[in-house]
């Protein structure tokens, strides 16, 4: 609901809410060899260029949220590189938008399904992604036709304490008589067991209820 609550304030089909089902499951925690993070499998340089703070505290990359915000601004981005062609602009969130140019100068189609039906343009990889993300939009809108019985998980209930210096968020699971887990469940962006050292106005998730306390 999240996911499509941004997109649908982009202006951007809610159907691309389910590209994380196979990006990462849902993971805010997934890491993949190439070092990509997140729920959109964002690398260090293209997260970057989408605003997403990465620094020896925080890896923004993990924050559902802050990253999907940025995915609807770097899916926004390709579908007007690609003339508005969904499906390019798809495979060029897998294999990199150069990679998706050249393929389509070299080859002189235009459009994806053609591409994908011979290997010389583009890598297998790429070929099977646009095929998955479409499978997994349909199975997601239609579990029960494709005999999967889900159960929708519970949203994080939170409060935000704004952190005016650096606190060490196992004191704060203190604080709040929580298992520190929690503290890092709701902020996954956090890499170290201390908020950001230089930062003045840093929000920190914590459990419905605990704030004032913390605070």
């Amino acid at each position: 609901p999240m996911v499509q609550d941004v997109f649908r304030a982009e202006g951007l089909p809610l159907d691309l809410a389910y590209v994380p089902l196979i990006e990462s499951a849902f993971k805010p925690s997934a890491v993949s060899r190439a070092k990509a993070r997140g729920i959109w499998q964002f690398m260090r340089g293209t997260g970057l260029e989408m605003g997403l703070k990465h620094d020896w505290y925080i890896d923004e990359r993990a924050d559902a949220e802050k990253s999907t915000r940025a995915a609807a601004k770097y899916l926004k981005a390709l579908h007007k590189m690609f003339g508005g062609d969904w499906h390019l602009a798809l495979a060029s969130y897998n294999g990199g938008p150069g990679r998706v140019q050249r393929a389509v100068k070299r080859s002189g189609r235009e459009d994806f399904w053609a591409l994908a039906m011979s290997s010389r343009f583009l890598p297998r990889e790429t070929r099977d992604y646009v095929p998955l993300i479409l499978a997994a939009v349909i199975i997601a809108k239609n579990p029960s036709q494709y005999g999967l019985n889900i159960t929708p998980w519970d949203e994080h209930q939170f409060e935000t304490v704004q952190v005016a210096e650096a606190v060490d968020i196992r004191r704060v699971a203190e604080w709040a008589s929580i298992p520190v887990q929690t503290i890092q469940e709701l902020n996954p962006e956090l890499r170290r067991w201390t908020t950001p050292v230089r930062a003045t106005d840093y929000e920190l998730k914590v459990p419905m209820g605990t704030a004032d306390v913390v605070r």
